[in-house]
């Protein structure tokens, strides 16, 4: 064999180990979440709850919940994220699991972005699902749902990669859940204020498509840089515990 091949032999055989580590953790992932159903429905339940008792506690007014629908759907969905941020690490960390990924010989931030996948598979997009039901409750118009589940689509995986950041950060601290909210909430102001800006835009008939540029630059600045600053934080964690 040519021996200038070789390294392309060696690095596309890397390239599909790496491929094979991130499909095994996601699928393990997936199979650990449906066996701890509790888990995966804290979140959901919550989102409903809050956008369900919102306006009860508030005003029940049609042009209130018009008006400010977008803006309470977006919160209690950042709020759900957050909920189940918490367990994104955690029960890896308590069995030992987290260990063996580190020691893994393919890259630890793209095992981290696997696991972060997997978060929002089972989080995030099942609040996307439920937006238009909940937008119908608060009298969003169909243009205005539709736009939400846009930027919800667009938003939440940034809001599962940045909040990654912030549960290998407090991983294994005691009040990890107070911290961790501390630390992630005001990274998660400018994607809740361009999410609900680019409803409030599209409900008055303005364009919203720089909105939705801007949204994009953020998730792919999330993918970029999130499982790099997540993966150097679990090593920290790890080597602190």
């Amino acid at each position: 064999m040519n021996a200038d091949c070789r390294p392309a032999l060696s690095l596309q055989r890397d390239a599909v180990g790496a491929l094979a580590a991130m499909q095994a953790v996601f699928a393990r992932d997936m199979k650990v979440a449906f066996r701890q159903r509790q888990d995966l429905l804290n979140p959901l339940l919550f989102f409903v709850m809050v956008v369900t008792l919102f306006p009860l506690g508030v005003s029940p007014e049609v042009s209130f919940l018009r008006e400010a629908g977008a803006g309470i759907l977006w919160v209690a969905a950042l709020l759900s994220v957050l909920l189940s941020l918490d367990h994104l690490f955690r029960h890896d960390f308590d069995d030992g699991t987290l260990e063996q990924l580190v020691l893994q010989p393919q890259p630890l931030f793209l095992l981290v972005l696997a696991k972060t996948a997997a978060h929002w598979v089972l989080t995030g997009l099942p609040l996307v699902v439920l937006t238009p039901v909940l937008g119908v409750m608060v009298h969003l118009d169909g243009n205005s749902i539709g736009v939400l589940c846009l930027t919800l689509l667009i938003g939440t995986p940034v809001l599962s990669l940045i909040g990654s950041i912030g549960a290998a950060l407090t991983l294994g601290l005691r009040s990890a859940g107070v911290l961790l909210s501390l630390l992630i909430i005001p990274l998660y102001i400018p994607v809740l204020i361009f999410g609900t800006g680019t409803v409030a835009s599209a409900a008055e008939g303005a364009p919203v498509g720089a909105y939705l540029a801007l949204m994009g630059a953020f998730l792919v600045l999330a993918l970029t840089l999130a499982p790099f600053a997540s993966a150097a934080a679990l090593r920290i964690s790890l080597s602190n515990g």
